[in-house]
């Protein structure tokens, strides 16, 4: 098989981009937008944010199973699904954005519009996934375009960050001073009279706030939004004429296709892939729950309103620079080893960063270092993933083409955590008394961020690292996958002779 080429792995890696600039778009972003400009309840948000991304989870299995019985094409087998999807996405992704001119069915534009963008990107992300085992056959080629795709993907990160936050950033509208109205104990020192007048003025900001929400702000995320999904019409376009899928199943033509049902049981019923995406489940909640409260955290919490666009860009900027380290050191030092050293670099920073009173040098300290962790988690679920593949068609040499039903899921569980991440989030602040556009929330909403970017990634860290000490495949198991089954023949004949060569050898040794 020949070595793919540096423009190959570029133009595949870029194909990589649109998932994460929109991802980290609607990562840092969408629940700011719908609670503080939307304006809309917790509780509907929550209800949108989990929603859509359950719905998004369901959609990977069904998509996977869809791509595996794609028959051939000119274009090949995942190209066609990624050069459909991508207009009508985009076209979705830029309506998420859009403060329709309604009150009563605010919610349902979103929840409509978002999971209509969530079943056309996994058109798109699934079988771009799988193709990482079609463009070549070998581990290394693959492990090194896998490489390329992480970085362009933070990197894809930091475009989604920075459009949207500089851009949104540009417009933003000052707060409600009504610390007020977010401290219980200042309520308990005000009479009847004097609380209904506090009640009043709060109102009156909180209509007023509404009515400055003007037409500037609403533009800029939807200006952002129109950058961001040109961006990703011209990433699919290299990504189909700079990649060329091979037919890695050319002489498995004849075989018949097995059952969704059989093929999802064979492919569950393999230890080495379940043991991974527990693992890597639980570390990506963990990523997730911080990503998604991070912004809020920065805002409200560290009260640093004016910056925390840039904290979150520093955080994707040294996430970006840190991905050659990680894919130098997993190549040195073995996956397993980089595992626990990436993952759990992040953990003494998560701790800091709520415990060391605010200070903004602080943060960006602490952002440049969490930026290496969030690197770690980027590249090594999708270096690992490949191996696992490797590793069923060892063990199960008569049943092939599976590829897309072991990506799909992975990324089903993936997004089915980020949903939990975010419903679950929203609801906690819901809880806690959260309230859209106030300068200062109360106490208990400022724990529960603290929670959720502290606490609670670091505890789910703990078990998805504790999961993967029962993963098997190192770089000895990887080797052997990597041979043909002639090869393997041959060191079994070997073996054989060799240990029939070992008691003439003792005999020898008996006479002498």
């Amino acid at each position: 098989d020949e070595a793919l080429t540096v423009w190959s792995k570029v133009c595949f890696a870029i194909g990589g981009a649109p998932y994460q600039i929109t991802g980290s778009a609607l990562g840092f972003f969408l629940q700011i937008f719908l609670l503080d400009v939307a304006l809309l309840d917790p509780l509907n948000a929550s209800v949108i944010l989990f929603v859509g991304r359950a719905w998004d989870a369901v959609t990977d299995p069904t998509v996977g199973f869809l791509v595996s019985r794609t028959p051939w094409t000119r274009h090949g087998r995942m190209m066609p699904w990624i050069l459909i999807s991508t207009t009508p996405a985009v076209m979705c992704y830029f309506l998420i954005w859009v403060v329709p001119p309604i009150e009563q069915g605010k919610m349902w534009w979103y929840l409509l519009f978002y999971c209509l963008f969530q079943t056309l990107q996994t058109c798109f992300h699934v079988p771009y996934s799988a193709l990482t085992m079609f463009i070549s056959t070998e581990q290394k080629e693959r492990d090194s375009a896998t490489a390329y795709r992480m970085t362009v993907e933070v990197l894809g990160t930091v475009v989604g960050t920075a459009i949207q936050g500089q851009i949104v950033g540009m417009a933003n509208i000052p707060c409600i001073n009504s610390t007020s109205l977010t401290n219980s104990s200042h309520h308990s020192m005000h009479g009847n009279n004097s609380q209904i007048l506090l009640d009043s003025k709060v109102f009156n900001e909180h209509l007023n706030y509404h009515l400055s929400l003007s037409l500037s702000q609403r533009r800029a995320y939807m200006i952002a939004s129109a950058v961001i999904s040109l961006i990703c019409v011209l990433c699919a376009v290299v990504l189909f004429f700079g990649v060329t899928e091979q037919d890695n199943q050319s002489g498995l033509k004849a075989q018949k296709h097995v059952s969704f049902r059989r093929g999802l049981r064979l492919v569950m019923s393999h230890g080495p892939y379940v043991k991974l995406v527990l693992a890597f489940l639980f570390t990506s909640l963990a990523f997730m729950l911080m990503e998604g409260n991070f912004a809020l955290f920065i805002k409200y919490t560290l009260g640093f309103r004016e910056d925390f666009q840039n904290i979150l860009l520093v955080i994707m900027l040294s996430a970006t620079l840190t991905i050659p380290m990680w894919q130098w050191f997993l190549c040195r030092f073995g996956k397993k080893t980089a595992v626990y050293i990436g993952i759990t670099w992040a953990v003494p920073f998560m701790i800091v960063v709520v415990c060391v009173n605010s200070n903004l040098f602080v943060s960006y300290i602490v952002s440049v270092a969490a930026g290496a962790s969030v690197a770690a988690a980027f590249l090594l679920p999708w270096s690992m993933l490949p191996d696992v593949v490797d590793d069923f068609k060892v063990q199960n040499p008569t049943s092939q083409g599976h590829e897309a039903i072991f990506y799909s899921f992975y990324v089903f569980f993936t997004k089915f955590a980020s949903g939990v991440s975010l419903g679950v989030s929203t609801l906690a602040l819901s809880f806690a008394g959260y309230v859209p556009g106030v300068c200062v929330q109360s106490d208990s909403v400022n724990l529960t961020l603290k929670m959720l970017v502290s606490a609670a990634p670091v505890s789910l860290i703990a078990l998805g690292l504790l999961i993967f000490k029962m993963y098997p495949i190192n770089e000895e198991r990887n080797l052997s996958a990597d041979l043909s089954e002639t090869e393997l023949s041959s060191l079994r004949w070997l073996n054989g002779q060799m240990k029939d060569v070992e008691p003439l050898k003792k005999k020898s040794a008996l006479l002498l």
